[in-house]
């Protein structure tokens, strides 16, 4: 993989490579599994895996000089020409294993960068993940790599002097300034138009989540119940495979409409500049009425997906908003002791069970204070009657001399506006 000047992915050759961890005090056997679906969504061929029990790791290689030996020969063995490791290298790092090793080496971080940066479609989502990588890439200028002289961008990385790093940090920082600008401008426009949904008092229900928990295959079943397939978003069974936040108006057949938004699932060690760099696009869930906290149940420790979502909310603000814990692939699930209660709902969004039910508890959440009422609208104000045709649950429409009379279910900001024509004893 290597990238233009513009960050865009190239993928003109295969990767064979061998996956490395050190073993502290903390299992890592799962960190490990997930290092091999991420690279396996980065398209690199997995040939094996070395893990060395450390107390600490080394600061010149990150595992010990005997493994760095070990791991040379395994490399010559089995002919890869890439080695990843599980957590993130200083610049140092990765010069000295590549000099020893004779391969490419990448870390945990550079791989995710890789595949975010190949699934980005918008322009602000291209720009975030452009951002992620000169924040990972300044302060390894020093120590950068022929793996990391890859990723290119115009940027001199082959062992050049003082007055060319700092050339090439000067370009990097005015390239993040740019940026910044532009995601700047873009947090602007999309503030203008949340202020605008909070104006019309339109609530908006958020889908978080680990990545391939099944949140964008949740929203396309939720769109099918109101109709709107064709406004489906992208859904596959791959880590990472929504990064830009879709949005979608959901209107039911009360008439009653939110929005629902469906954004870029967590992992854990996500790169704090990814955080950082997707802060912008997350604070769409920090002001969302409602959190639909997405779980695949099938994974046997869901928990520890569960406490790193609520660890990014938490970094993000959002940590204290009103959500609903949504287990999902109860159908590949099996038989496991799970929690109950008031605030989760069991799905399969694959086979749709149990979506209707989990849409009536969002109606729930969102529209608990409703009341119905009976309005009798004069015809001279048609515009009336339409608008609580077009934006109320109608119970009963009947057209009497005295003008249009209407049983309905509104919201509490509509009673405002149409309480002139509630009739006597006209709300239930």
């Amino acid at each position: 993989m290597r990238f233009t000047d513009d960050n865009t992915i190239i993928r003109d050759e295969e990767y064979r490579a061998i996956l490395v961890a050190v073993q502290q005090s903390e299992d890592i056997s799962y960190s490990m599994e997930e290092l091999w679906a991420l690279a396996e969504a980065a398209g690199v061929d997995v040939a094996g895996e070395m893990i060395q029990n450390k107390e600490h790791v080394n600061t010149a290689t990150y595992i010990g000089k005997g493994k760095v030996d070990e791991l040379r020969e395994m490399c010559e063995n089995i002919e890869v020409d890439t080695v990843i490791f599980n957590d993130e290298l200083s610049g140092m790092q990765l010069r000295n294993l590549e000099d020893k090793l004779g391969v490419r080496v990448f870390d945990r971080t550079i791989l995710i960068l890789d595949i975010f940066a190949s699934r980005a479609v918008s322009r602000e989502g291209k720009l975030q993940v452009e951002l992620a990588q000169l924040q990972y890439r300044l302060p390894r200028l020093t120590g950068f790599g022929k793996s990391l002289s890859r990723l290119g961008a115009g940027i001199g990385t082959r062992g050049p002097g003082e007055k060319k790093l700092e050339t090439d940090r000067r370009h990097i920082s005015k390239r993040m300034d740019e940026i910044k600008k532009e995601l700047q401008d873009v947090k602007s426009s999309r503030g203008t138009q949340r202020a605008k949904r909070q104006k019309s008092e339109v609530p908006v229900v958020a889908l978080v989540g680990y990545t391939n928990s099944g949140k964008s295959a949740l929203m396309n079943k939720l769109l099918q119940l109101t109709e709107k397939e064709e406004k489906s978003v992208f859904e596959k069974d791959i880590l990472f495979a929504t990064l830009d936040t879709a949005q979608r108006n959901v209107k039911l057949d009360t008439n009653q409409e939110f929005i629902l938004i469906d954004t870029v699932g967590f992992i854990s060690k996500l790169p704090h500049s990814l955080i950082k760099a997707f802060k912008s696009t997350l604070e769409e869930v920090k002001y969302a009425d409602l959190l639909l906290h997405v779980v695949d149940v099938s994974y046997p420790d869901h928990d520890f997906h569960i406490n790193v979502t609520n660890q990014v909310l938490k970094e993000i603000g959002a940590a204290d908003k009103e959500k609903l814990m949504v287990y999902n692939k109860i159908d590949i699930a099996g038989e496991m002791s799970l929690p109950n209660g008031d605030e989760i709902i069991y799905i399969s969004a694959t086979r749709g069970d149990n979506i209707e039910a989990l849409m009536q508890r969002i109606k729930e959440k969102l529209f608990s204070d409703s009341i119905v009422v009976s309005m009798l609208v004069p015809y001279d104000r048609g515009d009336i009657s339409s608008y609580i045709c077009d934006n109320c649950r109608v119970i009963r429409l009947d057209y009497k001399e005295e003008g249009t009379y209407i049983e309905a279910e509104i919201s509490v900001k509509d009673y405002g506006r149409l309480e002139q024509y509630i009739t006597e004893g006209g709300i239930f």
